[in-house]
């Protein structure tokens, strides 16, 4: 199996680090091409692929192509590639705003298309990936996909009118979680924590957060509310939160996100 990427950025990186990592696809047998030589050099440097600056040449030999450019510039990629994908390619595409029709209507012609949306954790193989097929690939195709997908972190199958949702829930967030990160940490450097230390508080606050939310199966509320003493130092800060609009200014700034990922 070849696999193909058109973009060397952080998240093909992040990809490619962790399908050769989990040992599903050897280096020699991934290439991957950019705009930029930098980015080339170092993902040769760091993970050993193939790499070029033809786009064409990513595009005939992949069995399975990620398409890891900017969405602004998918069209310009797609036009450039087109006649040299093969009918059997399965397209890997990671941008918002570009639906299965819009990227089957760009190639022109019928293509296994399958339409993902990770985030950068992936970096640290605990991304969150959005999945979604169209009707040509096979279930044997998903699963080759999902296997490699699952090799920098958790994935969802999803309807396709649900990937905006996801796109704000973990594609955008992870920048909401490090802003709150930092606030935290501010806070305890008010009160005469050195910055290096409260930032690993925090951190390390949010990590065991989300794996309670995750592996207890409890709802987020019940494990709140296990922190809230009565008449407790918690409680007193959770009101102060409710009170300055914690809760809705994250989804207002999501339903910001959903909205500007349409107009992509």
């Amino acid at each position: 199996m070849k696999l193909g990427f058109i973009g060397a950025g952080n998240m093909a990186s992040a990809i490619m680090g962790g399908i050769i990592g989990a040992g599903l696809v050897a280096k020699e047998d991934i290439i991957a091409s950019d705009a930029f030589q930098g980015a080339l050099d170092k993902v040769q440097a760091n993970l050993g692929v193939n790499v070029t600056n033809d786009n064409k040449k990513v595009a005939a030999q992949a069995d399975i192509l990620f398409l890891a450019v900017k969405p602004q510039f998918y069209m310009d990629v797609i036009i450039e590639t087109r006649y040299h994908v093969r009918p059997e390619t399965i397209i890997v595409t990671i941008a918002p705003g570009w639906t299965l029709e819009k990227t089957k209507a760009a190639f022109g012609k019928e293509l296994k298309i399958i339409r993902t949306m990770p985030n950068t954790p992936a970096m640290v193989l605990e991304g969150m990936t959005s999945v979604c097929p169209n009707e040509l690939v096979k279930p044997e195709d998903l699963e080759v996909v999902l296997k490699l997908l699952g090799s920098f972190g958790k994935y969802e199958i999803i309807a396709e009118y649900m990937i905006d949702a996801g796109m704000a829930a973990a594609g955008s967030s992870p920048a909401y979680v490090y802003m709150m990160i930092e606030a935290l940490a501010d806070g305890a450097v008010m009160y005469g924590m050195p910055r290096d230390k409260a930032y690993k508080y925090a951190a390390q606050a949010v990590l065991g957060s989300a794996k309670m939310v995750l592996e207890t199966g409890m709802h987020p509320g019940a494990l709140k509310d296990m922190v809230c003493s009565p008449a407790g130092t918690t409680i007193e800060a959770v009101k102060v939160l409710e009170q300055e609009g914690f809760r809705a200014s994250i989804i207002d700034a999501m339903v910001a996100c959903v909205e500007r990922g349409k107009k992509m």
